[in-house]
């Protein structure tokens, strides 16, 4: 398959973003990560006074085969019925969206039933209802893979039509800790129960069985841990499929992303296995309670803005991170340098 190239952050408006900072009315460095998140965006946005004005989550929502293995605490059905709830507005997603200025575009690309024709808010893109049980073999076809990556790239060029300048990825479907956990381990290359959780609270035996699973679906399977393709078609997801698309799209158009939590994070490793300069476009927005997330976080490299034990997933906690990148460009270009305010630089 072939994907976009990816721009080179742009050093020169880093470093003019830097220097901007180094001459603000505050000792340099006193804002932290603040600073850092500014200068940051000014290389992937190659502009040294970057904006996040226009912002969106992108909320992407499938099935899992696996899901008959009893790894989650609620049926399939509820995928559908939270889709419903997204496009009425009523989710913890919607809620926080509006507050950071945010668009929400949802996305059905898996989702084991079908909607209303009437649904016109809903973006369909379904490329199966539903992976196969990833424990019996693999979650998805090749097809099937390069399929749902091409509809979450597309998804991403239609959101930024009118223009877009930071985007944040989100998922719904019951199950999908399951495959983000088996994702997790291959790439990471720790043992299975060190970086599986209990997703949507399973007890202590529904997460043994999880793990069983997990372990029985790798074996099953044989996933090349250094072939992040192959581990998606093996052990994936629809939804993790299309956000590394979203994610890949994003990079290539120099749009930063912020990565929620667990499931998201599991579709940022497989979209760097895929496209390695992606990274240098992805925030990672939180840490998620789920044991597996720091391993995850660390095998990119990133470090979470935020850590409020959050494991809804949705975006939510992407979206809360918008405000914290919003208020860096903001302190970049709205406050005044000790020379425009006449103050001594001097200590």
């Amino acid at each position: 398959m072939n994907f976009p190239s990816i721009p080179s952050i742009d050093l020169s408006a880093a470093r003019q973003a830097e220097a901007r900072q180094n001459s603000l009315t505050k000792p340099a460095g006193s804002l932290g990560r603040l600073e850092e998140i500014s200068i940051q965006l000014a290389g992937m946005k190659a502009n040294p006074l970057p904006s996040v004005e226009r912002k969106a989550v992108i909320v992407m929502a499938a099935d899992h085969g696996v899901a008959l293995e009893g790894v989650s605490a609620y049926p399939s059905e509820v995928t559908y019925q939270m889709v419903l709830n997204f496009l009425h507005g009523g989710a913890a997603i919607n809620v926080l969206a509006r507050q950071a200025g945010a668009s929400v575009t949802i996305v059905d690309i898996g989702v084991a039933a079908d909607f209303d024709p009437a649904l016109s808010a809903l973006l369909r893109r379904k490329v199966a209802h539903g992976t196969h049980n990833m424990a019996a073999g693999p979650a998805m076809t090749s097809a099937e893979a390069e399929t749902a990556l091409a509809e979450g790239m597309d998804v991403l060029a239609l959101v930024a039509e009118d223009g877009l300048d930071l985007v944040a990825t989100g998922d719904m479907g019951i199950g999908n800790t399951t495959p983000s956990a088996a994702i997790a381990a291959l790439l990471t290359g720790l043992p299975v129960h060190m970086v599986t959780g209990r997703g949507t609270g399973v007890d202590d035996a529904g997460l043994a069985r999880k793990i069983a699973i997990i372990e029985q679906a790798i074996a099953t399977n044989q996933p090349d841990p250094n072939d992040a393709f192959d581990v998606l078609c093996k052990v994936g997801g629809l939804e993790i499929a299309g956000l590394a698309g979203v994610m890949i799209a994003a990079a290539s158009r120099r749009i930063p992303v912020v990565v929620d939590g667990f499931i998201s994070t599991a579709a940022a490793l497989i979209a760097v296995g895929l496209v390695p300069a992606v990274r240098d476009y992805l925030f990672s927005a939180h840490r998620s309670v789920e044991i597996g997330h720091q391993a995850m976080l660390n095998q990119l490299r990133l470090s979470p803005l935020l850590d409020l034990n959050l494991r809804l997933g949705e975006g939510t906690g992407a979206v809360l991170a918008f405000h914290l990148i919003e208020a860096s460009t903001r302190i970049l270009s709205g406050m005044a340098t000790f020379a425009e305010a006449g103050v001594s630089d001097q200590p």
